[in-house]
């Protein structure tokens, strides 16, 4: 990528995701998708490939589709309203294409199918951004209009992402793909607590991007995009492997760690509303999540040598990466459980 236009690109993709977080007018949520969208393809092809080309391609394809159909149920609106306020959406017909199209960008099942190849096509930091930041826009929109939304259609959005984010992850051995999977999963579990508690939303949002950011920058100090490279953490950086572990851990929920508080709080308030099916599906289809973490941590931590590499003259070269960030992410992935009453009673 050109260095003279990398920060325009940037402040592209920044000011976008802020015009439609900010906006109470569907014009203006509509434009601010649209430029980080643009601004966002040259971010995938920032290291030139084929891959990385017919990623790009697919992602513009699939958010083009979904543009489409936003402004299509913007104006279906506006014509039975008159309004344009992102607040006031009465027609169900607009409702659901407005949810089907945030459920594209989102990468929601089942219109899922971009997410894990574009995610492998991009390199490890582009895909951090892919997995993360991209979801900030249309998430924020969700949070506006939730109350016109039917809950059901919201329920059904969320139960079918948390099963084919769990079950598409078991038979991968790319990265890449594990934690595109991984995504479809968080975003299932953040969709269905928004008709009850929205704030739960936003919640498990930050804690998601916290952990996600956490694993890409592991992965990214070992340059491991395969569970084979990933198996050989122990020979380069032993230190990695407990950080690699708990990381991978509170990803896939497990208690005492931090991603554990999400779901504690999501299958509160659904008990709350009275509603115990729901969560109760939730939480078993996540067990499979859990087990293909379970399987990196395996593969990391537990099949290894007796001793490290003790061979003078080694063939791989020395990590020289830097990594200020990963302390302090490392402790807030794991030890935010015992402070989760503060956290909660914040309104």
């Amino acid at each position: 990528m050109n260095p003279l236009a990398q920060p325009i690109i940037y402040l592209t993709v920044f000011t976008g995701t802020l015009i439609t977080a900010l906006s109470s007018h569907w014009f203006f949520a509509w434009l601010g998708l649209e430029m980080n969208m643009l601004a966002f393809i040259p971010v995938l092809t920032k290291k030139t490939s084929p891959r990385s080309t017919e990623a790009a391609i697919k992602y513009f394809l699939t958010q083009a589709t979904a543009s489409m159909i936003f402004l299509m149920a913007i104006l279906h609106n506006n014509m039975f309203s008159g309004q344009w306020t992102t607040a006031n959406t009465t027609n169900p017909y607009s409702s659901l294409m407005i949810v089907t199209a945030l459920a594209m960008k989102l990468g929601m099942a089942p219109f899922h199918f971009w997410v894990p190849e574009v995610t492998q096509g991009v390199p490890l930091t582009s895909g951090l951004l892919l997995l993360t930041w991209q979801k900030l826009a249309p998430i924020s929109i969700m949070y506006q209009m939730y109350p016109s939304v039917d809950t059901n259609i919201l329920l059904t959005l969320s139960i079918l992402s948390i099963l084919v984010g769990s079950w598409g992850g078991l038979n991968q051995t790319q990265l890449h793909k594990i934690l595109a999977y991984s995504s479809i999963t968080h975003m299932g579990w953040m969709v269905a607590v928004l008709p009850y508690n929205p704030n739960i939303t936003i919640l498990n949002l930050i804690i998601y991007i916290t952990l996600t950011t956490t694993t890409f920058l592991i992965l990214d100090l070992n340059s491991s995009t395969t569970i084979l490279l990933l198996s050989r953490t122990w020979n380069k950086l032993t230190w990695l492997m407990p950080l690699i572990s708990s990381t991978l851990l509170s990803l896939g929920g497990l208690p005492p760690l931090t991603g554990f508080l999400p779901k504690w709080a999501i299958i509160e308030e659904f008990a709350k509303n009275d509603n115990l099916i729901a969560p109760t599906i939730m939480a078993i289809i996540s067990l499979l999540n859990l087990y293909f973490y379970a399987r990196l941590i395996y593969i990391t931590s537990i099949t290894l040598l007796p001793m490290s590499n003790n061979v003078k003259m080694k063939w791989q070269f020395e990590n020289t990466k830097p990594a200020p960030l990963l302390p302090t992410l490392t402790i807030l992935t794991a030890l935010l459980l015992p402070i989760s009453p503060l956290i909660l009673s914040i309104p």
